[in-house]
């Protein structure tokens, strides 16, 4: 059984005096691809007084044009929504056995579709030594894609950065270091000089604490946290758009819920328009909520659930004598413990 996470996502603006407001697009709403199943959503705008256009932009995602008639003093948005955090392979899928191999060509039945998502920048410096590393003996094309994706983890430091906007890919690579979306950007743009298409992806990181801490991995998160996060999907033959998360250097997986994917990061943001000027006091905040949780065997008991067994074994223990019954058991052990490989049992 699965985890269901209710998220809560406020950004609001105040401001010292009323303001007119252009039209305000949003895009909050999970992409049509998501493969983590959303159970419910909503948003919901102040102020009230609005007229709201639901669309779909040219590459299918989701967003909402808001009009405002009337001055206001406050631009308010508030989304809930709920996740199946259920867990799933990201290996699982197959790729056709022409592109198997990098490089290859895209069939000519969808090259002019990709066409958009194989437009490069001008090549600096940093990116041209950068190509330059790149084994290009034919390497197996999911290889590639994973080791470029865990390389920029380990060569690009993550850091939180508010300024607005995107670093371009030889920024990123000079400073050697970045934002998720400085870093996706990058990995989009080093695809793309590849040959393979790929796109610029905003959404939602929902991190839940694991059940265990793993004895020879990297620990995980120590709280459940969400946040708004970037990342970059390759388009591979048979297999169609891969996420990578070059911040993680992992697979995308059910901790991520795509919000838009598309070919420039422009036509991302979350959140785009225009209002008069004025002095602004922004607030934003999120936070995630575990609200359905069954048991699984991943999560250990607690010391009342332990407790709670102890007794029930007694109780059968002493129905147990009371009856006569006695219980044997051949055979040797065959389980050892990984951590606890000395113990008495």
């Amino acid at each position: 059984m699965s985890i269901e996470a209710a998220l809560y996502h406020l950004t609001h603006y105040r401001y010292d005096r009323p303001v007119t407001l252009g039209p305000q697009i949003i895009r909050l709403r999970p992409a049509p691809h998501s493969r983590t199943k959303v159970l419910s959503h909503s948003i919901k705008v102040s102020p009230a007084g609005h007229f709201v256009n639901l669309q779909q932009d040219p590459y299918g995602n989701f967003l909402a044009r808001y009009v405002f008639p009337e001055p206001t003093r406050e631009f308010k948005i508030e989304v809930d929504l709920v996740a199946d955090m259920t867990v799933y392979n990201p290996f699982d899928f197959f790729v056709e056995p022409d592109a198997e191999r990098w490089p290859f060509a895209y069939p000519e039945e969808i090259r002019d579709d990709l066409a958009i998502y194989l437009k490069t920048e001008p090549v600096g410096e940093a990116m041209e030594r950068f190509l330059a590393t790149i084994d290009r003996g034919g390497q197996k094309t999911v290889d590639l894609v994973v080791g470029l994706n865990a390389r920029l983890q380990s060569e690009i430091a993550y850091l939180i950065r508010p300024e607005p906007g995107v670093q371009n890919p030889d920024q990123t690579l000079t400073l050697a270091r970045g934002s998720c979306r400085d870093s996706g950007w990058l990995l989009v743009q080093v695809l793309r000089h590849l040959g393979l298409a790929a796109r610029f992806v905003s959404g939602y990181l929902i991190q839940l604490k694991p059940d265990l801490v793993s004895l020879d991995g990297p620990p995980g998160t120590d709280h459940d946290f969400t946040d708004l996060h970037a990342w970059c999907e390759v388009y591979i033959p048979g297999a169609g758009w891969i996420g990578l998360d070059p911040t993680s250097g992992l697979l995308t997986g059910e901790s991520h819920i795509p919000l838009a994917a598309t070919p420039h990061y422009r036509n991302a943001a979350p959140i785009s328009g225009m209002a008069s000027f004025a002095d602004v006091d922004f607030a934003f905040a999120m936070k995630v909520t575990r609200i359905a949780e069954h048991p699984r065997i991943s999560k250990p008991f607690s010391d009342e659930s332990w407790g709670a067994l102890d007794t029930l074994g007694e109780q059968v223990d002493r129905v147990l004598v009371a009856e006569d019954v006695r219980l044997t058991m051949g055979g040797e052990p065959t389980f050892v413990s990984i951590d606890d490989y000395q113990a008495e049992e």
